[in-house]
C-alpha cells in the first residue's frame, strides 16, 4: 500500500498547497522594515533607465540587472550584483547578470521593487521570474512572490502572487497572476520566503498585462459510447484471457462473486444483464501493489468522463483495515479510479472517475493495495462513460418533487369586483434555497465582483478572514479588523454567514505559536479562542464550522486527548447556541479518499454524539475533478440517513476548458439541488484570481462570465417558477412552484393590481389568500 500511496501524496501535497498558500494568504514581516530599510548594495550608481524585458510590455525597470541594482532594493537585508558565483559554478541563465538577496535573518526579508504607478488597477498581470537559492544547508525551499498594497486610507495588505519550490541546483521559473482593486497609494513586489540564512537568487523579472487567453473550444465528441464497459473479458467467460499478474503474484478464476453490477454502477447504468459471478483471486503477492492488470490503451476518448466500478474483496489474514485501489497507469502517470477500506472477508464496492484531457499512447488498469501476502479477489470490473443527460432528467423529476410545492392562490374583493377571469402573471423573484460563495477582504473591493455576488448569491463565507492563524497571527496579536469589514458588507447587502472556521484540525494550518505551547498552555489558549471568538461574533453567524478537517488531521485531539472535539462543539453550543455546529471535510463524495469515506464521517459523527457533541450540520467541502452523478449521491445518501443537514461548504470545479468544467459544475449543482438532504450550496469563490484553486472560476479576472459562469446563471434562472393564466369560477389560481419570492401581476379591463407572497417549505399545497 505505501507504494501506490505515494503517488497519492504527491497529488494531496498539490491540493493541501492550494489550501497552505491561497491567495489571501498573509506574509508576517515586520511592518516597519517596508518604510526604514535602506539596506541595500548598489554595484552601479548611475541612474540610467531600466531596461525592459520581453518588450515594453514589462513594468519591472532593470528587469535584467544591466543596469546593476538600480531600481532594486532590499527588504530587511542586502542585496548584490553578480556575474557568477562559486568560480562559475553558478551562472546567469540568461543574460549576464543575477542579483542575490542575502544575510537574510527572516523568511521575510528579500528583494524588492516599487512598481506604482506602473501598475494599473482592475488589470490581470502575469509574473515570471528565474529564481534559485544558494547556501544555508537547505537543497530547496519555497520561494514566493508577494505584493504589498497600501491603499488610500493608509490600509495594507500582503497578496501572494505565487510560489515555487526552488533548489540549490538549478533555475526554476517563477509563475503567477494577480489583479489590483482601485487606485492604491503604494504598490511593491517582493520575493520572500527560503529560511534565514538562505540567500534568493534572481535573473530576471516579468511583470505584464496578463495575455489574453483564447476562449476555449466545446470539445467534440462523436458517437459517444456511454455505458459500454472498456474491459474485456470483465465477467471473464473466456477465463482470464486479456489479463496478467502485475508483478511476482499468480492469477487464478474462482466462482462465487455478487451478480448483480455494484450500486453506484446499476445507479448509472439502469437495468442490466447479471454478472457471471466468476472472479480473479490473485495469490502469493510479495507486494502491495501486485494485482490483475490489463491494457486498455486506445480504448479512451477525450473529455469524457469515465466511471469505475468493481467488487473487491481481501482473503483471511488481515490483522487491520486493507485499501483496495483501481488504479490507471496513463503513460506512466498514476491516476486514481476509486479506493475502498475494509477489514473483513465480505464483497465490497469500489468505485470512482477520471478523465484524460491529452490522448496517451499506453494506459493500463491495475487492482493493488492489500498488503503483501493477503489474497486480492476482483469481480465485474466496469469502466464506461457516463451518460450526464440521461442522468439529468431523472434530476429534474427529483427536483421538482422536492424543491417545489403545489400553490393555490385565492383572491377576494371587498368590493363588487369579479375576479373570475383576470388574468395573473406569477414571477418568482427570489429561490429561498441557499446559494453562496467564499469572499474575502480584499475581493469587496473589486465593485464589478461586488456586483455579481449580490445579485447571484444569498449566502458567503469568509475565506481566511476568521480563521485562528488570521485573528491572532501572535499570540496575544489580535486581528479582527478583516472579519468586522466583512460583516457590516454582508449586512449592507442582507448576505447570510457561515463562520469558517473555529479550529482547523491540520497540523500545517495552525500558526507556529499554537504548535509551540505546552499542553496546558494549548488548553487555555484553546478556551480562549472560544470565548474570544464567539463571544465577539455571537448570533453574527449562522454556522460555525468548529474543527476543519478532522479526517485528515488530529493535531488537537493528539496533543488533548480524544474528548476536545467534543468539548470545542459543546463550549461552541454554550457560548452560541443560536449557530449551527458543522463538521467539514474533503473528499467525501468522490470515492479517492478512503480516510474521508462517507462510513468513515458517519463514524466519527456518531462518535462526537456520543461525547454529547451538538452536531448540527454537515458539511462537504466539494473540491472535486470529474464528477459521477451516482457516486456523490451515493455518498448523501448514506450521510443522509443520520437525518442532519448536509451542506456543499467549498464547491468548485476546475478545467483549463471552461466548458468541461460546466459540465462538471452543473452535476454538482443538480446533484446536490435534488438531493432532500441538502440545504445549503456554497462554492468556494467565484472570480478569476480571487479562488484559491485555478482554473476553477466562472468569472475571468476582469469580469467575462465564462461557460461555466452562464452554467450557473442558467441553472439559477431554470429554478425560478413562472406561471401565467387565468382565475377560476371559484376565484383560485393553482400552480406548482419553488420555495421562495414571488410577484403576481393581476390584470382587470381597467387596472393592474401587484402583490408579493412567500411560499415556504412544506409537502402539502399552501392555499394563499390575496385580497385585491
Amino acid at each position: 500500500m505505501e507504494i501506490f500511496f505515494l503517488s497519492l501524496l504527491f497529488h494531496l501535497s498539490l491540493f493541501v498547497l492550494q489550501w497552505v498558500f491561497p491567495v489571501e494568504s498573509v506574509s508576517l514581516p515586520n511592518l516597519l522594515a517596508l518604510e526604514t530599510n535602506p539596506s541595500f548594495h548598489v554595484i552601479n550608481q548611475s541612474k540610467r533607465t531600466g531596461h525592459h524585458a520581453n518588450g515594453s510590455n514589462n513594468i519591472i525597470l532593470n528587469p535584467t540587472f544591466e543596469d546593476g541594482l538600480s531600481n532594486w532594493s532590499a527588504k530587511g537585508c542586502d542585496i548584490l550584483l553578480h556575474e557568477s558565483m562559486e568560480d562559475g559554478k553558478v551562472l546567469p541563465l540568461n543574460g549576464k547578470f543575477f542579483a542575490s538577496a542575502t544575510n537574510r535573518t527572516r523568511s521575510w526579508n528579500g528583494i524588492e521593487q516599487e512598481i506604482t504607478g506602473r501598475v494599473q488597477p482592475n488589470l490581470a498581470y502575469e509574473v515570471t521570474a528565474a529564481v534559485r537559492i544558494y547556501g544555508g544547508n537547505v537543497s530547496s525551499a519555497g520561494i514566493q512572490a508577494t505584493l504589498w498594497v497600501q491603499s488610500p486610507d493608509i490600509h495594507e495588505q500582503y497578496i501572494r502572487i505565487a510560489i515555487l519550490q526552488a533548489t540549490n541546483k538549478d533555475w526554476g521559473q517563477l509563475q503567477g497572476k494577480f489583479l489590483l482593486n482601485g487606485s492604491p497609494l503604494r504598490v511593491i513586489i517582493f520575493l520572500e520566503g527560503p529560511p534565514p540564512g538562505t540567500d534568493i537568487l534572481i535573473n530576471n523579472l516579468v511583470v505584464k498585462h496578463a495575455e489574453k487567453v483564447p476562449p476555449s473550444l466545446r470539445p467534440l465528441i462523436k458517437n459517444e459510447p456511454f455505458g459500454v464497459n472498456i474491459v474485456e473479458n470483465s465477467n471473464l467467460d473466456d477465463g482470464i484471457n486479456g489479463w496478467f499478474p502485475l508483478g511476482n503474484c499468480s492469477l487464478s478464476m474462482e466462482f462465487g462473486s455478487p451478480i448483480e453490477l455494484p450500486p453506484m454502477a446499476r445507479n448509472s447504468l439502469g437495468f442490466h444483464e447479471r454478472l457471471s459471478g466468476q472472479y480473479i483471486r490473485v495469490t502469493s503477492r510479495a507486494d502491495t501493489w501486485m494485482g490483475p492488470a490489463q491494457m486498455i490503451s486506445g480504448k479512451l476518448k477525450l473529455h469524457l468522463t469515465y466511471q469505475v466500478s468493481a467488487w473487491v474483496r481481501i482473503g483471511p489474514g488481515s490483522t487491520r483495515p486493507q485499501v483496495v485501489n483501481v488504479a490507471l497507469s496513463v503513460d506512466g502517470n498514476w491516476v486514481n479510479g476509486g479506493q475502498v477500506e475494509f477489514n473483513d472477508e465480505s464483497w465490497h464496492e469500489v468505485g470512482g472517475s477520471f478523465r484524460i484531457d491529452k490522448q496517451p499512447s499506453n494506459v493500463m488498469v491495475y487492482i493493488q493495495g492489500p498488503a503483501a501476502g493477503l489474497d486480492l479477489m476482483v469481480a465485474g470490473l466496469w469502466i464506461f462513460p457516463v451518460d450526464r443527460r440521461a442522468r439529468f432528467k431523472l434530476l429534474k423529476k427529483q427536483t421538482d418533487k422536492i424543491r417545489k410545492r403545489d400553490l393555490i392562490l385565492k383572491f377576494s374583493s371587498s368590493e363588487a369586483v369579479n375576479v373570475s377571469g383576470a388574468f395573473v402573471k406569477v414571477e418568482q423573484i427570489q429561490n429561498s434555497f441557499p446559494f453562496g460563495s467564499c469572499i474575502t477582504r480584499r475581493a469587496i473591493d473589486n465593485e464589478d465582483l461586488v456586483r455579481f455576488l449580490v445579485k447571484n448569491f444569498n449566502w458567503v463565507v469568509f475565506g481566511n478572514e476568521l480563521k485562528w492563524s488570521w485573528t491572532e497571527p501572535q499570540q496575544g496579536n489580535f486581528n479582527y479588523n478583516d472579519a468586522d469589514e466583512l460583516l457590516d458588507f454582508c449586512k449592507n447587502h442582507n448576505l447570510e454567514i457561515r463562520g469558517h472556521c473555529i479550529f482547523w484540525e491540520v497540523e500545517y494550518a495552525i500558526q507556529p505559536w499554537v504548535q509551540g505551547l505546552n499542553n496546558s498552555g494549548l488548553i487555555t489558549a484553546v478556551q480562549n479562542r472560544l470565548t474570544d471568538l464567539l463571544t465577539r461574533y455571537k448570533g453574527k453567524f449562522r454556522h460555525y464550522d468548529v474543527d476543519n478537517e478532522m479526517l485528515h488531521g488530529s493535531f488537537y485531539k493528539d496533543r488533548l486527548g480524544k474528548d476536545i472535539q467534543a468539548t470545542m462543539f459543546r463550549t461552541s453550543h454554550q457560548l452560541d447556541p443560536s449557530a449551527t455546529l458543522f463538521v467539514n471535510d474533503y473528499h467525501i463524495e468522490d470515492g479517492s479518499d478512503v480516510r474521508s469515506s462517507p462510513e468513515e464521517y458517519i463514524r466519527q459523527i456518531l462518535d462526537l454524539q456520543q461525547q454529547g457533541a451538538p452536531v448540527g450540520g454537515i458539511g462537504i467541502q466539494g473540491h472535486i475533478d470529474n464528477p459521477v452523478g451516482p457516486i456523490v449521491s451515493s455518498a448523501l445518501d448514506k450521510l443522509g440517513t443520520l437525518g442532519l443537514p448536509i451542506w456543499f461548504t467549498e464547491l468548485d470545479v476546475s478545467s483549463t476548458n471552461e466548458f468541461v468544467r460546466a459540465d462538471d459544475l452543473e452535476v454538482m449543482l443538480r446533484e446536490a439541488y435534488a438531493h432532500p438532504s441538502v440545504e445549503g450550496i456554497i462554492l468556494w469563490g467565484f472570480w478569476e484570481l480571487y479562488m484559491s484553486r485555478e482554473n476553477a472560476q466562472l468569472v475571468n479576472a476582469e469580469g467575462k462570465i465564462n461557460a461555466a459562469g452562464k452554467r450557473y446563471l442558467a441553472l439559477k434562472k431554470e429554478w425560478l417558477s413562472y406561471a401565467r393564466g387565468y382565475i377560476d369560477a371559484q376565484g383560485e389560481f393553482r400552480f406548482r412552484g419553488f420555495y421562495g419570492t414571488y410577484n403576481i401581476e393581476i390584470n382587470f379591463p381597467t387596472m393592474k393590481i401587484n402583490r408579493t407572497f412567500a411560499v415556504d417549505k412544506g409537502e402539502s399545497p399552501l392555499v394563499i389568500n390575496i385580497g385585491l
